[in-house]
Parts: structure tokens; C-alpha cells; sequence
């Protein structure tokens, strides 16, 4: 009988090559350092002159009969927007909102809206204007909760939905950071009392 002799160090020297590549990748992959969490970043602190670059929008401007204010106070030593007012459905109103006017496009790298917010235990909104909201009634909205006590409230852009309507469709699901013009905190919907008040604002 024959005996065929294998020539080790050249038939697995393939297989060993190919071991050591793997090993090499993994510890490549543990020495590369994580990328970091986006650090948040503040849009609005509410210090001088916040009066000037807020705006107040009410259903009035469509005939509707909600009532409300925007105020700029200071409360244990923080800044802070109030949005207040009676908000009511009656002849097909439903809203008051304190809008922020972007000078700026937002980073392509933001990830979301955060805000630092309390209120009375009631649900709110933010809604988002884009260079692809067109028509006034066209916006992305994200609810959130309030309590009496403060807290910092993160959306991110999969969190808002465009708003109901046939004109909803010419809308992207989710918004492009870069394509948002103005952020508002929104009483929105129902039939309610509204008190929120907002410390910061921002996006990470």
C-alpha cells in the first residue's frame, strides 16, 4: 500500500494565514475607540430677548376660539417660555403654540429634539416645520408628557409624524434635520386648560 505524504506547511499554511487575519481584525476592533454619544446642544435657554425670536400662533388666524399667551418669566433663578391658555375645538380650531424661527439649517449628525420641560400633567406637542411643509397646515408632530417637576423629554426624528390630510402624502415620513425651519411647543387637539412651561431647548 502507498503512502501519500501530506506537506503540512504548505497545505495549511492557508488556513493558518486566514486564522491570524480574523485575530488581527478582532483585536484591531476592540483597540478602536467607540464613537461617542452626540452631545446635546442648546437651541434656547430663554435669556435676553428670547421675546424677540418667539412668536405666538393661535387658531384665531383660522377662525378659531382658543385663547392663550406666551411669556418669557423667570422662576428659581431659570429662564423659562410659558405657554398658557383655553384651548378649544370649537369651529374646527384646537390650537396655540409658541414657535422658534431657525436662522440656521440643523447639523445632518442630529438625531433628535430634546427639551427640558415640566407642566400640569397634561400632553403636549412638538411640531416641526420644514422647507418641505409648504402649505400652513402641514407640519411633523411629536407628543410628549409633563408633570409638575422638571424633565428633559427626547424625540427623536422618528418620533414625529407628518401631519393627518390628504396633503400628508407629499410629506417623508420622518423629517431631515437639515430641512427644519422651526420648532413650536404646541397645546394641541382637545379641549383643555394648557400650562407648560419650557426651560431649554435643543437637539443632540
Amino acid at each position: 500500500m502507498g503512502i501519500v505524504m501530506l506537506n503540512t506547511s504548505t497545505t495549511f499554511r492557508p488556513y493558518w494565514r486566514q486564522a491570524l487575519s480574523i485575530v488581527g481584525l478582532i483585536i484591531l476592533g476592540l483597540s478602536m475607540p467607540t464613537p461617542a454619544p452626540a452631545q446635546p446642544v442648546v437651541l434656547e435657554n430663554f435669556d435676553k430677548g428670547a421675546q424677540d425670536r418667539w412668536e405666538y400662533i393661535a387658531d384665531t388666524v383660522m377662525g378659531g376660539v382658543s385663547e392663550g399667551r406666551v411669556q418669557f418669566v423667570t422662576i428659581d433663578d431659570q429662564a423659562v417660555l410659558k405657554l398658557s391658555g383655553n384651548v378649544s375645538t370649537q369651529n374646527n380650531g384646537g390650537f396655540i403654540q409658541a414657535r422658534l424661527p431657525l436662522q440656521g439649517a440643523l447639523p445632518a449628525s442630529a438625531q433628535g429634539i430634546w427639551l427640558k420641560v415640566r407642566g400640569n400633567n397634561q400632553p403636549y406637542f412638538v411640531h416641526l416645520r420644514t422647507s418641505g411643509t409648504l402649505l400652513p397646515w402641514q407640519y411633523y408632530q411629536a407628543k410628549f408628557e409633563v408633570s409638575d417637576t422638571w424633565q428633559v423629554v427626547r424625540l427623536p426624528w422618528s418620533a414625529f409624524e407628518p401631519s393627518e390630510g390628504f396633503s400628508s402624502v407629499l410629506l417623508r415620513e420622518t423629517p431631515l434635520a437639515t430641512k427644519v425651519k422651526s420648532i413650536a411647543i404646541v397645546a394641541f387637539g382637545r379641549d383643555h386648560q394648557a400650562d407648560v412651561e419650557v426651560a431649554e431647548i435643543g437637539y443632540e
